[in-house]
């Protein structure tokens, strides 16, 4: 924009030279040739310098003109890609946003399955520590039927299914020695 403003400067001092130079030529004319011829050749070349000046304004504003015409039609193109990155990335942030809630479901379904597999595992292990507590009562109620003598009166065959069946034996009490003082 500076720049056509400047070349309208430029054609306006030009036609100014013009005209001084011009009028020059009218006044020697009009000193050497005479009055009459010299004043009608200096009013012609004004009206002609006048006229140059005019067309150079309004190639200067034409010029100008299409200038401004020229960069409404760059501003145009310029706010159309705008607009278009514009929608690429909405498209493109529509597009993450979809990843990031499929990833949150994901995420949702993996700590599911995992409280879930904790909260089985822990019911596992309590299954596995009543078996394990129910045998060591199965064995502590053979035990008393164990016995290192092969001719022990309270030996008996014992089976897994008839220990939870059968009672302890009383034992004899142990006699205790007293000491003797």
């Amino acid at each position: 924009m500076r720049d056509g403003k400047i070349r309208t400067f430029v054609i306006l001092l030009k036609a100014k030279m013009e005209i001084t130079l011009e009028a020059i030529i009218s006044l020697v004319g009009l000193f050497v040739g005479g009055g009459g011829g010299a004043f009608f050749m200096w009013k012609w070349q004004r009206r002609k310098a006048k006229a140059e000046a005019r067309e150079a304004e309004t190639a200067a504003t034409k010029e100008l003109q299409d200038l401004y015409q020229q960069m409404l039609a760059d501003a145009k193109a310029d706010r159309e890609d705008r607009l278009a990155q514009n929608e690429e990335l909405r498209a493109e942030r529509d597009h993450y946003k979809t990843d990031r809630n499929e990833l949150r479901e994901e995420v949702e379904k993996l700590q599911q399955n995992i409280f879930e597999w904790r909260k089985n595992g822990e019911e596992e292990r309590i299954a596995l520590k009543r078996q394990i507590a129910n045998l060591e009562a199965r064995v502590d109620r053979m035990v008393p039927f164990m016995c290192g003598d092969l001719s022990c009166q309270l030996r008996k065959r014992v089976q897994l299914s008839d220990v939870e069946a059968t009672e302890k034996p009383k034992q004899k009490p142990k006699k205790v020695e007293k000491p003797t003082s």
